[in-house]
């Protein structure tokens, strides 16, 4: 791809996506429907998903990053549902859409039936994080999304392989295939964690921010390619990777942590937003080359495909929820009664994205005999119709389907009382360590100074509490949104004297930067104190 296609792409995504936050829509959703629009505009350069760079270069930091926001403990809380749809489903799916294939496409062979299957089995990490954010899930359910989405890539490339190796003619039995798949599995688990204990000690002894930001961007990619080199799953040991280094993020310095947080929040957006428009711009290339496939009859496979995909992931969701409570007194005892809604959203939530894309350009042109591979525009096609299916239909719906079904939402007041409780307990125990340290001697502090150092802990311990606060009858702002304000006023009137003390040459633009990164460190703890 030429730096200009690739400028206009990435500066394209951002402008719609920034549009997107200001509607209603979920931006996965425009950038899709947008580049499907555009995909024929004459003037736009053409743009093809190329597996060599789609899988080792965007999808490992996309799942880096998704992994590290996630809850390690959460995660390992909900391993049985979890598991049952990165693997369970995937497989299931993978054998029910392709055996539907093979009957509803004449001469479509078993094999190459299969590895659409495999292909289009997944839900899309990107897209279920995305919506789910959007739509605000119960926390449970969002986090089965999450832990499913990290997984089911690599049981649906594992899978992928083995149906590929049948359909070309190099051979594979059940036996060979449960073999990849475990060695697949179980080596990139063991590469993780091999990798995740001197990656976090080399994160922890690097003494310069810029430095950890760097590796931290590096992390991904060399797990992933340390993983693909020894034939392991690459997306199993980011994963891992990720997991551990999210759940131990408090032991780097504050320094290193405020940027991460920044450079990774733009490279999702940037990465986000681009895997979606690519989506959408896809159209014509699928379309080129169907060949005795075109138009009625690939429109009745697409959508007889599509149905059957959305049936699939039903049938296996409500007895995986339900079976394993009936099978098992220890789970009934330790874990509440689900409802029927709860599955019924997990069903309908399986958007497909990028990755199924990508694998099915990943298909040969040949067979080992040198034939043509049986299908493969038309399981272009079909997987390009049911990604675009599953984000419109289901992405759209969704959110509405979550209102009409009047699930239980985060409860913000419970989770403000846990958040005051916890600060109140570290306030407590800070200003035990202080005085003990002020005992000492050595620390003398002024009184004034001192005063500074336990009204801080004070304003802390008081910050959470007064978010429970009433609203302002005049503004209706809450008292924290009416803090906020205050500060940034306050932090700007200093700010605009700096600027004016630089222009007339009092202080110079070294001094001015030193001065502004104050007011905005005191702007971001202002900010942070009074955000839910």
């Amino acid at each position: 791809m030429h730096v200009m296609p690739l400028l206009l792409l990435i500066a394209g995504c951002a402008a719609i996506a920034g549009v997107a936050r200001r509607t209603p829509v979920p931006p996965p959703l425009l950038l899709v429907t947008v580049g499907l629009a555009v995909s024929y505009v004459p003037w736009v350069p053409e743009y093809t998903l190329d597996p060599e760079v789609v899988l080792p270069l965007l999808l490992p930091p996309l799942l880096y990053t998704a992994a590290t926001d996630s809850s390690y403990l959460d995660l390992r809380a909900s391993i049985r549902p979890v598991a049952l749809l990165s693997v369970g489903y995937v497989l299931f799916a993978t054998l029910v859409v392709g055996w539907a294939a093979y009957l509803i496409v004449p001469d479509l062979p078993l094999t190459a039936a299969l590895v659409l299957g495999a292909v289009v089995a997944p839900p899309d990490a990107v897209a279920a994080t995305a919506v789910a954010r959007r739509v605000g899930l119960p926390s449970r359910l969002t986090t089965i999304l999450q832990g499913e989405s990290l997984v089911n890539d690599a049981t649906a490339i594992t899978a992928f392989k083995v149906a590929l190796a049948a359909a070309v003619g190099e051979g594979a039995s059940w036996a060979g295939g449960i073999g990849e798949f475990l060695i697949a599995a179980l080596g990139g688990i063991g590469i993780g964690l091999l990798l995740m204990v001197p990656i976090h000690w080399l994160r922890t002894h690097l003494k310069e921010a810029l430095l950890q930001n760097t590796l931290s961007l590096l992390i991904p990619f060399f797990a992933y390619a340390v993983a693909e080199q020894v034939h392991a799953s690459g997306v199993l040991a980011v994963v891992v990777v990720a997991l551990y280094l999210g759940h131990r993020s408090w032991q780097v310095d504050f320094a290193t942590r405020l940027q991460e947080e920044a450079v990774w929040k733009m490279v999702a957006f940037v990465l986000e937003s681009a895997v979606f428009a690519l989506i959408g711009l896809q159209l014509p290339v699928v379309l080129r080359g169907l060949g005795e496939y075109e138009g009625v009859s690939a429109a009745w496979y697409a959508v007889a495909l599509f149905l059957v995909v959305v049936a699939a992931r039903f049938v296996w969701v409500y007895p995986a929820t339900f079976l394993p409570r009936m099978l098992s007194p220890r789970i009934r005892k330790r874990e509440e009664n689900p409802s029927w809604k709860g599955p019924f959203v997990v069903g309908w939530a399986g958007m497909r994205g990028v990755v199924s894309l990508a694998i099915a350009f990943s298909i040969p042109l040949t067979m080992h005999g040198g034939e043509d591979f049986p299908g493969r525009n038309l399981i272009l096609f079909l997987t390009f119709t049911t990604v675009i299916g599953t984000l419109v239909v289901q992405g759209l719906s969704l959110p509405p389907l979550i209102r009409m079904l009047k699930l239980p939402g985060r409860d913000v007041q419970a989770e403000t009382l846990a958040e005051a409780n916890a600060q109140a307990q570290a306030s407590r125990a800070a200003e035990r360590h202080l005085d003990e340290l002020l005992a000492d001697e050595r620390n003398a502090l002024p009184p004034p100074l001192e005063e500074r150092l336990r009204s801080v802990l004070e304003r802390r311990r008081n910050a959470v509490w007064e978010r429970l606060g009433s609203v302002n009858p005049v503004t209706g702002e809450t008292v924290d949104d009416t803090y906020r304000r205050l500060a940034r006023e306050m932090i700007g009137a200093e700010r605009e004297v700096f600027v004016k003390l630089r222009d007339a040459r009092f202080i110079d633009d070294e001094m001015l930067r030193t001065l502004l990164r104050r007011l905005d460190l005191e702007e971001a703890a202002a900010y942070r104190e009074s955000a839910t």
